[in-house]
């Protein structure tokens, strides 16, 4: 965490020593919730090793993978975070998860006594709004195979660790389709 927060170049050493100290161990099991939906989420964490898919249910009570994350970056319910609203997804471990979190009070302190944190929640925020447009015009724009071919392009990893049932949600097909996919594609 310490190396991904060096990185963005904006905090100081002793703001980033500050925020260690506050991060606290958490382990979550393989299936277990980050968060779940109708709850308020209360927390940010860093993912140390793990993979999280995020997903919703819909009218119909389907699930809908919209989400993955993976070590080395931050998880929450973001909105949830902001509003305090109750979260209409739901965060669940794919694998065994190793986290470091820290209580959204204590994000509000560091907020409150440095105005880099202040340009650093904003970069990332901004950095998530660009990543969600981003899938957003995929989804919208795109074919399925060209969907497909976007993630053996940007995330390899993601073919690699999630099974084909969310993979094929998060693409927005069926199993059996992103089958025919893999076969046209591979051939």
């Amino acid at each position: 965490m310490q190396d991904y927060l060096n990185a963005f170049n904006i905090l100081t050493p002793k703001e980033i020593s500050a925020f260690m100290a506050l991060a606290k161990p958490k382990r979550l099991n393989k299936g277990d919730f980050f968060i779940q939906e109708g709850k308020i989420c209360k927390e940010v964490s860093f993912v140390l090793d793990g993979c999280f898919r995020s997903f919703y249910h819909t009218s119909s009570d389907e699930e809908v993978t919209y989400c993955f994350t993976f070590e080395n970056t931050f998880v929450t319910a973001y909105s949830s975070f902001i509003t305090g609203h109750k979260t209409a997804e739901n965060i669940q471990a794919l694998t065994d998860v190793n986290l470091l979190s820290i209580p959204k009070s204590e994000i509000l302190k560091l907020q409150e006594n440095s105005t880099n944190w202040l340009k650093l929640f904003k970069l990332l925020a901004e950095q998530e709004y660009v990543k969600m447009e981003k899938r957003i015009f995929l989804l919208q724009k795109e074919d399925a195979h060209i969907r497909y071919k976007d993630l053996l392009t940007n995330h390899p990893e993601y073919l690699q660790l999630i099974p084909l049932q969310y993979l094929s949600s998060y693409l927005g097909v069926t199993q059996r389709h992103l089958s025919r996919i893999r076969k046209s594609v591979t051939n």
